[in-house]
């Protein structure tokens, strides 16, 4: 999967910021006081949290960062304002004498929260942001995306003033909602509930079929853009107005704490959006960053190096291998939602040699997928004589299958697999040999929705034809 350049993105962040405190120990009593655990206080940490927490997710994956929000005059503010400034994060606070910035405490043993504890006043007058303090956040930078992040704290009392004012520039905004109602989000360009949140408003949704349903007619009601849903274990689905629903499957991860997965699922949507990705490739790279940081303890971020690490151990939903031709489709159509160049190829394949290898490797290497299509025993038969295939069908996938440059294998019964690369529609078709474009079978599908047709020539001295010749005490000479 393509990991975008995120310097080359600028967001600005709005909403509600908070400090999350955590404070580690170790408990081996019982208080005599009351039935509750004694922890032994030994370590402390402060992390940016909700609205500063995007923020730093936005820098940590190398993104240029802006952050809005109101913050009281207190203790709070400062760290924040220390960490914030360590990590890059361009601030323009919002600053009340009455207002206490929101934190929350933890108290950890082993790993596990003993306790949390929040301190926070109930909004005032006074502190939401408003359409001016977006616009002069804004100013003549080149934010590319904006990140509103609710957290029911106050801040966002009017979003679609927001939503309006950053649209009126051509800015996309991104919401991460936490009412009841999406008409407050109005206009927004994507907003990213979780499963809850969602049924919240839609009601349940005992299947995809529902949840796909029920989230176009959200998305018409309130003039959405589009819904980026988490859905824990099973993933992500994006649905966006007048397209095909995307459904992400989630990595398997071991889970360690989900704090903060919905501050990283945004961050990074928002960053690759501002990159330039599609929202399609910008949600996978989302779902995968969500696996990692549910994987850390408390609010984390992600780096450019964990994705890139995620990126090269995810997965399709399709496994890797011999597969139907029925099902890859579909598994095809999902990868290039997400920004994935798929390459076919095809072939007898019947015995393989490093001129296969080499060839298989050149085709891989022109995109993220290999599908590699193989004439059943039957049609090599036809094209080849009576006398071949020498390895059936089965044989002949199993190798391929182990190849590392392969990613699918899969058989056809015609005597050309037209049919088949119009049903698989790859970005990339490649054909080894002397051919020209035209000569090759399934061409005119592939260009004519947009794609390329590469030949690529084989190594010398390697085919088939040739090691069988030899193996029967013929010429000896190679053949190409």
């Amino acid at each position: 999967m393509r990991i975008p350049e995120f310097s080359q993105a600028e967001v600005l962040v709005a909403g509600d910021v908070m400090l999350d405190r955590y404070w580690h120990g170790s408990t081996g009593r019982i208080s005599p006081e009351a039935p509750v655990p004694v922890v032994r206080i030994g370590g402390r940490e402060d992390r940016p949290g909700g609205a500063a927490n995007v923020a730093l997710g936005l820098s940590a994956l190398g993104a240029r960062a802006r952050l809005l929000a109101p913050v009281g005059r207190d203790e709070a503010a400062d760290v924040l304002d220390r960490l914030l400034d360590a990590a890059g994060v361009t601030r323009h606070w919002r600053r009340h004498e009455g207002m206490a910035t929101t934190s929350k405490l933890r108290v950890l043993s082993q790993h596990q929260q003993m306790i949390r504890l929040d301190f926070e006043d109930p909004p005032e007058p006074g502190w939401p942001l408003t359409a001016d303090d977006l616009a002069a956040a804004l100013g003549d930078s080149g934010v590319a995306a904006v990140v509103l992040s609710d957290y029911a704290k106050g801040a966002l009392a009017e979003p679609a003033a927001l939503i309006a004012a950053a649209q009126a520039r051509g800015v996309p905004v991104l919401v991460d909602p936490k009412r009841p109602d999406f008409e407050a989000y109005r206009g927004a360009s994507v907003l990213t509930p979780n499963r809850g949140e969602f049924e919240r408003v839609a009601g349940p949704c005992p299947d995809a079929e529902t949840l796909v349903r029920r989230a176009q007619a959200l998305l018409s009601a309130h003039d959405l853009g589009a819904l980026v849903i988490t859905r824990g274990e099973e993933g992500m689905t994006v649905v966006a107005r007048g397209e095909d629903a995307i459904h992400v499957a989630a990595q398997a991860r071991d889970v360690f704490d989900v704090t903060g997965a919905g501050d990283t699922v945004i961050a990074v949507l928002a960053g690759a959006l501002a990159a330039g990705e599609d929202l399609g490739h910008a949600a996978a790279l989302a779902n995968l960053a969500a696996g990692v940081a549910v994987g850390k303890l408390g609010t984390a971020t992600v780096s450019p190096t964990e994705l890139h690490r995620a990126a090269a151990a995810w997965q399709p939903t399709v496994e890797r291998g011999v597969t139907d031709p029925e099902r890859l489709p579909t598994a095809v159509r999902n990868l290039q939602r997400q920004g994935e160049r798929v390459v076919m190829t095809n072939g007898c394949f019947d015995l393989l040699h490093p001129g296969h290898v080499a060839y298989l490797e050149q085709a891989r290497a022109l995109g993220d997928r290999l599908v590699v299509a193989v004439n059943d025993d039957a049609s090599v038969s036809r094209l080849k004589g009576e006398s071949r295939p020498v390895v059936p069908l089965a044989d002949r996938m199993a190798v391929l299958a182990g190849l590392a440059s392969v990613d699918w294998v899969v058989p056809f019964s015609e005597d050309t697999p037209a049919a088949l690369i119009e049903a698989i529609a790859p970005d990339i078709l490649v054909k080894g040999g002397d051919y020209r474009v035209e000569q090759i079978a399934g061409h005119e599908s592939v260009l004519s929705r947009g794609g390329e047709v590469r030949v690529l020539p084989f190594r010398a001295g390697y085919s088939t034809t040739g090691i069988l010749k030899r193996l029967r005490g013929g010429s000896t000479a190679p053949d190409g």
